[in-house]
């Protein structure tokens, strides 16, 4: 007997939560076990890009290049922050509802009993809507890890690691050896991997190796140097000068800009990107949330970073700011997180911090959370919590002026009730 099917894009989202006793099941038997029903192979060459921190933003740029050059481009990313949608675009519009619910039922009539995760179910979904969609190239982020991440079903052409750093330690391993392995798990045989990890774990390069994956290195095969107002990228095909500086800010972003620019090299035969529409691919980039300026006083940074890695790379951006009196914290984590390592990173850069409670299994509350940042350091007289964090952000617009700034991160979660609070919809 058919099963009755959700009539809306929010009735399949809560199904999807329904099919799997866990959030996360690491592995690919079964979402490998569906795929093969569904009919969604891909034909084009493909990028499957994995990592701790820059993987989203290198994704953009990527796929902002690829468009600028006249490519019809595919980029799949997680999580979203205010709509599913914003997972799945092509061409850089984000597929409307309809398109997603008739994805999700063409996964639901092949799927028989079979349980999926919601990643792995929306992940075959992306697969099938991308394989009727008449492609040039498609971008895939990895949601967790690599190896045993439902992205990794997809042999690709071009495998990118960016940086490796410690997060989710339940199911990675609790140092970047063992993480560096299981990112490692998308590269192939015979196929590029591109990392942008100067400082690479010995693990990466045994598997590469050990695989016969030819690795180019940032710093070794590529690199890029910063001119201020602009920069250079020399690679395999050679050297590009005078490049503009990405819209995504932060001069973070020129090491991400360039690992972009690494798989252009490797993909050169198949898609020739000139230099013209590598300058308009990097200045027409959006990527919501990966140190975004809000416009308007105070000042307002958007951030997802929620992990010590992230968090050193947010308090530097914040260093190269102009001068503004005073910098307060809109933070929420969720409670497996390194909160002391985020809170010690950025410490040096905020004058007052606004907590609050997150919500779910794996959240916690903002007296747990506060207690933890006074373990890391924090002055018990410069935390302020609340349970909600459209709270903790009325608390910070009311306390800052003009000239000060407020910095929101610490999760998806964290931007998006900003965000919602304030009646803004991410770029795509």
């Amino acid at each position: 007997m058919a099963r009755a099917q959700p009539g809306s894009l929010e009735g399949w989202l809560a199904y999807l939560e329904t099919l799997h006793p866990q959030a996360i099941a690491l592995g690919l038997d079964r979402v490998r076990a569906v795929h093969a029903r569904l009919h969604a192979a891909i034909a084009c060459p493909v990028v499957t890009i994995a990592g701790t921190n820059g993987k989203g933003s290198t994704a953009a740029m990527l796929a902002s290049m690829l468009r600028a050059a006249g490519f019809r481009t595919g980029l799949y990313t997680s999580p979203h922050i205010l709509r599913y949608n914003e997972r799945v675009v092509v061409d850089g519009v984000a597929a409307d509802d309809a398109a997603l619910c008739e994805a999700f039922a063409a996964v639901e009539a092949v799927r028989g009993d079979v349980a999926l995760t919601y990643f792995e179910f929306g992940t075959l979904a992306a697969l099938w809507l991308f394989a009727r969609r008449a492609l040039d190239a498609l971008v895939l982020e990895v949601g967790l890890g690599g190896r045993l991440d439902a992205v990794n079903i997809v042999d690709a052409d071009v495998a990118v690691l960016t940086r490796v750093g410690i997060d989710h330690v339940d199911y990675l391993g609790a140092t970047r050896e063992d993480i560096g392995r299981e990112k490692a798990g998308i590269f192939r045989a015979g196929r590029p991997a591109v990392i942008a990890e100067r400082d690479l774990p010995a693990s990466v390069v045994a598997h590469a190796e050990a695989i016969g994956a030819p690795m180019l290195r940032l710093g070794r095969d590529f690199d890029f140097t910063d001119e201020r107002t602009q920069w250079r990228y020399r690679g395999p095909r050679g050297e590009r000068y005078g490049l503009p500086v990405p819209a995504l800010r932060g001069t973070f972003q020129l090491a991400n800009a360039a690992t972009a620019l690494a798989v252009l090299d490797c993909l050169h035969e198949r898609l020739p990107v000139m230099a013209g529409a590598v300058r308009d691919g990097l200045v027409r980039v959006e990527w919501p949330a990966r140190f975004q300026v809000l416009p308007g006083r105070p000042l307002v940074v958007l951030d997802v970073a929620h992990n010590p890695q992230a968090a050193t790379t947010l308090a530097a951006s914040l260093g190269e700011m102009g001068f503004h009196p005073r910098t307060y914290a809109v933070f929420a984590a969720l409670a497996d997180k390194d909160v002391e390592g985020v809170a010690r990173a950025l410490r040096g850069r905020i004058d007052r911090w606004f907590v609050a409670g997150t919500p779910g299994a794996r959240g916690q509350s903002a007296a747990r959370l506060a207690a933890r940042m006074r373990d890391a350091g924090i002055d018990a007289d410069a935390i302020d919590t609340s349970d909600d964090i459209g709270d903790a952000w009325a608390k910070a617009r009311d306390a800052a002026t003009d000239a000060d700034r407020i910095v929101v991160f610490g999760s998806f979660v964290t931007v998006a009730r900003v965000l919602a609070a304030q009646g803004r919809n991410p770029a795509i």
